[in-house]
C-alpha cells in the first residue's frame, strides 16, 4: 500500500456536484479529497462542453473489482464497512470467488452517526486494514471518512454507495448497453422509482453547465 498520509478517494457524479453547492461540509470533503473519480456520464458531457478531457467514467462497482484485483496481488488487507446487515458479507463472498487470494480483514454494518464513530473506527484499526470501503451512501460515507480516516489506521478509504448491493446481487445493474450510453441512471430510476426526487439534480446540473456556472 502507498506510503505517506492516508488518502481519501471520492467517486463523483452530477448529484454530488449539485448537493455540494448547498452543503458546505460535503463540498469541503470533495475538494479536499486526494483523488476524485468521475462516476457519471454527465460529468464527461460537462467536461466536453468546457473543452476539458475526462477519458472515461468509472462506476464504483467496477472500481471495487479493480481495487480488489490489485489488493489481491499486493496483499492489501480490505475492510468492508456499511450497507444493510448481511449485504457486505455477501459482497465479500463474491469478491473472494473472483479474487481467491484477497484478504478481507473485516466486515461491519456500522453506522454513519458520529456517536458510533469511535466504535467503527476502532474496529477498522483493530483489523489492520489497508483499504477501507465505506457504504453508507453519500454524503454520509464521505463525511465519515473525512472524520475518521486517520484514527481508523487505513491507508486508503473510499465511499462506495450501493456498490455492495450490486456486487452481492441484491440489486441488479443496468444492462451493459445502457451503461455504455450513459443511461444507468434511467435504469435505476425504473427499478427504484422512489429515487425521482434525487434525480431532479440531473436537469439542474445540465442547466448549470449550459449557463457556464
Amino acid at each position: 500500500m502507498v506510503g505517506g498520509p492516508p488518502r481519501q478517494i471520492v467517486t463523483v457524479n452530477p448529484e454530488f456536484v449539485m448537493r455540494a453547492r448547498s452543503d458546505p461540509p460535503f463540498r469541503a470533503v470533495l475538494e479536499a479529497a486526494d483523488l476524485a473519480i468521475p462516476d457519471g456520464a454527465g460529468l464527461l458531457w460537462a467536461a466536453r462542453r468546457r473543452k476539458q478531457v475526462i477519458p472515461q467514467r468509472v462506476a464504483g462497482v467496477d472500481l471495487i473489482h479493480a481495487l480488489a484485483g490489485e489488493a489481491e496481488r499486493a496483499g492489501w488487507r480490505v475492510f468492508l464497512l456499511g450497507a444493510r446487515p448481511g449485504v457486505a458479507a455477501a459482497a465479500a463472498a463474491v469478491l473472494h470467488r473472483r479474487h481467491p487470494g484477497l484478504i478481507i480483514c473485516g466486515i461491519l454494518a456500522g453506522s454513519p452517526s458520529p456517536s458510533e464513530d469511535a466504535a467503527s473506527s476502532a474496529a477498522v484499526r483493530a483489523a489492520r486494514a489497508d483499504l477501507l470501503l465505506v457504504a453508507f451512501g453519500a454524503p454520509a460515507q464521505d463525511l465519515w471518512i473525512a472524520r475518521n480516516l486517520e484514527r481508523s489506521g487505513a491507508r486508503v478509504a473510499m465511499g462506495v454507495g450501493g456498490a455492495f448491493d450490486f456486487i452481492s446481487g441484491q440489486a441488479r445493474r443496468a444492462p451493459a448497453w445502457m451503461r455504455r450510453r450513459g443511461l444507468e441512471w434511467l435504469y435505476r430510476l425504473s427499478r427504484e422509482p422512489w429515487r425521482w426526487r434525487r434525480m431532479l439534480a440531473l436537469p439542474r446540473f445540465v442547466v448549470l453547465v449550459l449557463k457556464g456556472a
